[in-house]
């Protein structure tokens, strides 16, 4: 079911990893965020919205990080680089992420940044939407988010055009030892 999940989302242009361990991912997510220029300037920095990732990790190397926050605004989000969110579900049959988005930073660091690096549980990878809408309990979730890559529109002139409203690069971590939503 991961390679069709792979196949599906690089199809709609994002980018797709698998780690064993949440560790592993990230040294990844650290690495990354250098390579691409996270600096302590506006339109460089990075929010990361809150999740269990990072529950029992060590958290130095992120202290160290300049331009690193996990102070989640409207603005901050708006004028950051690289939004991380962790997400609760994939379907391998479209390619697609899925959240509950109630919480307005997941929202805002999906949305609003320029590059948005989803963590996912490998467990929680699901053959299709009729398979989410078994887990989802529209009484406890008041915002349910569907990803399919980056944000992309064909609305001028019919010409396809990525990141007008939304991140224009997406990054997705699936991470073997991440606990899933149930």
């Amino acid at each position: 079911m991961f390679n069709r999940f792979k196949t599906k989302a690089e199809e709609a242009r994002a980018e797709v990893h698998r780690f064993p361990t949440r560790a592993a991912a990230l040294d990844f997510i650290l690495a990354f965020l250098q390579a691409e220029g996270l600096a302590d300037t506006p339109h460089a920095q990075a929010l990361w919205a809150g999740g269990t990732f990072l529950d029992g990790l060590d958290r130095q190397p992120l202290a160290a990080l300049s331009g690193l926050s996990f102070d989640v605004t409207r603005e901050r989000a708006a004028a950051a680089k690289f939004g991380i969110s962790q997400m609760a579900w994939a379907l391998a049959d479209t390619g697609t992420l899925a959240q509950d988005a109630t919480a307005v930073a997941q929202r805002l660091v999906s949305s609003l940044t320029s590059i948005h690096l989803a963590l996912v549980p490998t467990a929680g990878l699901l053959p299709d939407l009729p398979a989410l809408l078994t887990r989802v309990n529209p009484e406890a979730s008041g915002y349910i988010a569907l990803i399919t890559g980056p944000s992309r529109t064909a609305d001028i002139e019919r010409v396809l055009t990525i990141g007008v409203h939304g991140p224009e690069r997406l990054v997705i971590l699936f991470v073997d030892d991440l606990e899933a939503k149930v």
